[in-house]
């Protein structure tokens, strides 16, 4: 959050985390903002009661509260010795001391202080050996994630072999695992994996610290909107904290670290796998006789036999699963639809050429302009399915669409019992095809009267000429007044196709 303004999103993590009693130097150090930042928005939002009662303020309130006063600038300061960077690294590395840098500067225009190059050398030249602390968590408190790359596993599904990924989430007190082998880094993915995790760990914990480097979904949840709002909705629902790594700093994680490292090391190196599915059944084996039972290296104790202490410590799982959730943003397309997950989803037309955000659980999709949600769908269950609600297409263009043929069948039966029949035989046959011949059929009733149509269809029925303009010839002809021959036995039928309707048909618009 550091250099960089703050969004809706963000101020709500924050007042999330407000509520949950936090002090302000631990917030700011788990957000990575100032003290005085979080001291101002604590201001803020006990002024608005968002720090009050059970339910969160959503991101409506916290936006319209938001545009009553300026936000406040937290742009890092940039030293005036920047634009010199790579003379001061030369002359630092040619030995030149301070006082005399600070000369040459001035000669080419600095006009800073001394004191200004004096902390900017002092930022470059960390010539003491940084001292760190190792610091044991208490049980149930943090969680560390990790992506690490195991080469290329059979896909039993496309049946090709694709480049696999190991996800690990380590208990940091007592160096349990949870890892599973998967063909993506998706938001989805990462998500549906933390959820299992915390199924397996039979709970959860207070703060799951993620690096910021090497796994792509990593870099996205930190730096991407829709990554973020699918991660911090998952945080909120099970309460934890999303702490991340300070870059270049992969000590910070590194119980996940060397948990990652470990589990391609010991768990997979070396064995073939038919494919995943047996590697994952291989990987959760090892996990609980292999690397549970183990001399932890720096516990010297097994990790299954303080996760026994762990469990008891874990926050519990919440009362409903959790749905996976992903939010996209989508652009409403000049036909009214916005494309997610190779499916097309109706919206207002009002909204055409905009961009909205789209929320999608395993059931249903949502559009939200802003924070108001515009419109709600069940998910497509194939690929190039259409989901329509008529109301969102204006109401001109409705006119051109074709009508359903459950409704040119009713229509057919209005008429008579010939006029039925023969559009039933139509659009049996041949539904796409021959759909507007149909709808021209009935309205040749508006011409020449529904009481002709019907003698005409029955005589076309009568010679098998099942046609749109075999029923526009007979009427034009007067033919329809002429007496039927005497013909006996079943109707001639037309050519038919030898593929099945659905087969030819597209998916229909709900």
């Amino acid at each position: 959050m550091a250099g960089r303004r703050k969004h809706e999103l963000d101020i709500r993590e924050l007042v999330r985390l407000l509520r949950m009693g936090l002090r302000d130097r631990r917030i700011a150090r788990e957000m990575q903002i100032s003290r005085w930042t979080v001291a101002k928005y604590r201001q803020w939002a006990g002024e608005h009661g968002f720090l009050d009662g059970e339910e969160m303020p959503n991101l409506e309130n916290v936006s319209e509260s938001l545009k009553s006063q300026e936000k406040a600038s937290i742009m890092a300061a940039v030293s005036l010795v920047e634009p010199y960077r790579e003379f001061v690294v030369q002359k630092r590395a040619e030995g030149v001391e301070m006082k005399a840098l600070h000369g040459l500067l001035r000669e080419r225009g600095f006009s800073g202080s001394y004191s200004a190059v004096r902390r900017f050398v002092g930022r470059l030249d960390r010539s003491n050996p940084e001292v760190f602390l190792r610091i044991e968590t208490p049980p149930g408190e943090e969680a560390q994630v990790d992506f690490g790359y195991t080469g290329l596993l059979l896909d039993p599904q496309t049946k090709t072999l694709r480049k696999a990924w190991v996800f690990v989430m380590t208990l940091s007190f007592s160096r349990h695992q949870y890892a599973h082998i998967v063909f993506d880094q998706k938001v989805e993915t990462w998500v549906d994996l933390h959820v299992r995790a915390f199924e397996a760990f039979g709970g959860t914990v207070t703060r799951v610290v993620l690096d910021n480097l090497k796994a792509g979904i990593v870099l996205a949840v930190l730096n991407d909107a829709e990554a973020q709002r699918s991660y911090r909705e998952l945080a909120e629902h099970y309460g934890f904290l999303i702490s991340p790594c300070r870059p270049r700093r992969p000590r910070h994680k590194g119980k996940v670290e060397n948990g990652v490292r470990y589990v391609k090391r010991n768990a997979l190196s070396g064995r073939e796998f038919r494919d995943v599915d047996e590697a994952n059944r291989h990987l959760e084996y090892w996990v609980e006789n292999v690397a549970g039972s183990r001399d932890h290296g720096t516990t010297h104790e097994a990790p299954l036999s303080r996760f026994q202490i762990e469990r008891e410590s874990l926050l519990p799982l919440p009362a409903s699963r959790y749905e996976v959730t992903v939010w996209k943003q989508a652009k409403i397309h000049s036909d009214c639809h916005v494309v997610f997950d190779y499916a097309y989803y109706s919206a207002p037309y009002r909204l055409s050429g905009k961009q909205v955000w789209l929320r999608a659980t395993p059931g249903a999709v949502e559009l939200y302009d802003a924070h108001t949600r515009i419109a709600t769908h069940p998910r497509a269950t194939c690929r190039g399915q259409w989901v329509t609600q008529r109301d969102h297409l204006p109401l001109e263009k409705l006119q051109g669409l074709l009508p359903a043929a459950v409704e040119i069948r009713a229509d057919a039966s209005g008429v008579g019992p010939a006029t039925s029949e023969l559009i039933n035989h139509l659009l049996g046959e041949r539904p796409m095809d021959r759909l507007r011949s149909a709808q021209g059929i009935l309205r040749l009733g508006e011409r020449f009267g529904n009481a002709r149509l019907e003698a005409a269809c029955r005589r076309a029925l009568a010679f098998g000429e099942i046609r749109y303009q075999t029923v526009k010839g007979i009427l034009r002809k007067g033919l329809d007044i002429e007496p039927l021959p005497d013909h006996s036995g079943p109707i001639p039928r037309t050519a038919v196709f030898a593929r099945m309707a659905s087969e030819i048909l597209p998916a229909s618009r709900n």
